[in-house]
Formats: C-alpha cells, structure tokens, sequence
C-alpha cells in the first residue's frame, strides 16, 4: 500500500518559527509495461517532521540518496507532495493557488549545489541576478541599478562584474553569484543544497562565513543541506539525520554532536575527520550500502547496516522518542522511553 503507519515528532505550532514540516512525504511511482501501469513507488521522503525558528539554521545530514535534497526541494514546493503539509509562517504553501503562490515565491529561495550548471551561460552576471529582481517589482525601476549593485556588494562581487559572463568567474565567485541571485529578492528563507561541496576548502570557509554574515545582516533562515558533519557543526543551530527518507535523529546542534544517540548518527560522526593527528576515534565500520528506496528493508530501515541491530529491528518500525528536551530520535534501542505523540495544531 502507498500509505503506511509513520510516528510524528511532537512539534507545536508557534508563531517563533518561519517553517513547520509535517509528516511530509514524497513518493514517485515507478512505471512499467505498454500502458505504464505504476508498479510501485520510490519513497524518497517518507514522513518527516521538523520546526525551523526564524533566524536559525537546521542542518540536514546523511549520505547520498537519503532524500535529502528531495526534501528541500519539496518543502519549496518545487515537487508535489505526496502527503504531509509544509507550514510557512503559518502557511499552507500546498494550498495557495497559482498567484497566491507566486507572490510567496520571493520569500523562499534556493542555493544549488553547483554553481556552474545552475547559471546561464548565455547571461551575464547582471540579468541573472536582476531578471527575477524585475519581474517580481523588488524596487522601482529608478533604483534597480543601485539596489543591484548593493547585493553584489553584499555577496563580495564588484559592479564592473555585471557584464561578465559565468564562465569568466572561479566557483567561488560562481557561487557567490548564486547566492546573489537569490538574495536580491528579499527572501526570509533559503534553502541551501549543498553550497559548498563542490569548492575549495579555503573557499568552503570563505563561502560558510559569508552566508552567516548575510543571516545576521538580513535576518533569514537556513535549510542547509550537506554530508560535511564540520560543515554543518559550525553554521547549524539545530541538526535533522536523515536516512532512506526517514529523519532518524533531531535535535540543536550540541545535543547531536556531543550526546548522539541513533547507531546511524554515532557512524556518521565517527568518520568525521578531526584536526588533531594525535586523536584516535572509535570508527564505526557500516556494512553494505544503502537500500534502494523503490523497496525499503522492513521495520527499521537501517537494520540491515546497523551493528546494534537485535531481533525486533527487522519486524517492527521504530517511533520516535523524545531522550532529552528538543532530542528526538527513532530507534528500538530506546524502547522504554515513552513515544512522541502526533503534533498539536
């Protein structure tokens, strides 16, 4: 069946916060045959719960093919849901219609992950970064060029770098004008895909600290996506550990990174590189590599890499526990904790 029984972490609605994910699920069918007849489903996000506050940033980790970037882009309503709901200041965004949801577009943005293939090569720099800026009426006509020229200042980029094409510029700077792109309008919110994984390390840092100093400086909100534990350590208010589309573990950043519960997330922080040649980690070594989505293990979808994993695992599907205020996780290892109730409206 397309539905199945999925826990909610206990999250309450509250003005405090610019995003609500609820039970959200994205699933894509998978045809087959002359009449294409849907033969099942890849159940990329497969019911995920999670609260961002206004001005913070949650951090969304775990290995390629976990659903990540599928969540981000569905929570900007770039996909259709399957079901769950996607809250916006309060907002239903599936429920807007065609011109409600335009005039909510500039308020929620996305950074992709490469810089390059996300610009137009036939564009310079000055119409990609203004031509949503216009169509959406920004700022008046008369203060276009100044208001332009003030966010390419803000992204590190020069006015004489308007008539630039994108393949003159480094993928530092690409991505800078990627950030530019979407900053100009206005937006509250801004999912990052990954900003910084196709960069340098020395421009990783230079491009980390220039989103953080654009939070402080126009007050915006993050979905930052990523598979670098350090990455996410040092932008992340709150962390979310996402696995085969499920959120396993959810909790602020010092909860997941000095008290990790989940046997996925203790694996993930293990193969964190540290900068101390002297410090030795306990690596947890997992086996396999990730089920496909199209058919999930049963129960607990990670039983079948998990090196704690005991007879129940296999058979019954984990819900989610609340171990410590804000720290939730879902695994069976944890079973005499009370379970998460659905969330209250």
């Amino acid at each position: 069946m397309l539905e199945q029984v999925v826990d909610h972490v206990n999250l309450k609605h509250s003005s405090d916060n610019i995003l609500e994910v609820r039970d959200l699920k994205q699933y894509f069918p998978i045809k087959a045959g002359i009449m294409q007849r849907v033969v099942g489903y890849v159940k990329a996000v497969d019911g995920i719960s999670f609260n961002i506050p206004k001005g913070a940033t949650m951090g969304l980790v775990g290995e390629s093919g976990s659903g990540k970037t599928t969540a981000g882009k569905t929570i900007l309503r770039l996909n259709q849901r399957t079901s769950g709901d996607v809250l916006f200041e309060g907002v239903d965004i599936f429920k807007l219609n065609h011109r409600e949801l335009t005039a909510m577009r500039p308020k929620m943005q996305i950074i992709f992950q490469d810089p390059y293939s996300s610009l137009s090569p036939r564009l310079p720099i000055g119409e990609i970064i203004g031509e949503a800026v216009k169509e959406h009426h920004i700022v008046p006509d008369n203060e276009y060029e100044g208001y332009l020229e003030g966010i390419m200042h803000s992204c590190g980029l020069q006015p004489y770098h308007k008539d630039r094409y994108p393949h003159e510029f480094s993928g530092g700077q690409r991505q800078r004008i990627c950030i530019a792109r979407a900053l100009a309008l206005s937006p509250d919110f801004i999912v990052c895909d990954e900003p910084v994984s196709a960069l340098d390390v020395s421009i990783q840092a230079q491009i980390i600290n220039l989103l953080k100093e654009l939070q402080e400086t126009y007050k915006l909100s993050y979905l930052f996506i990523s598979h670098d534990l350090s990455v996410v350590e040092h932008i992340s208010d709150h962390v979310g550990v996402m696995y085969l589309g499920d959120l396993v573990e959810y909790g602020n950043k010092h909860h997941i990174f000095r008290n990790p519960l989940h046997p996925y997330t203790q694996a993930l922080l293990s193969a964190a590189p540290v900068p101390d040649p002297t410090a030795r980690r306990n690596r947890i070594i997992l086996e396999g590599s990730i089920p496909s989505p199209a058919n999930p293990p049963s129960g607990c979808k990670f039983h079948t890499r998990c090196p704690r994993r005991f007879d129940m695992c296999d058979k019954v599907v984990p819900m989610s526990r609340e171990l410590e205020s804000g720290h939730f996780v879902r695994c069976h290892l944890y079973n005499d904790q009370p379970e998460v109730n659905e969330p209250a409206a």
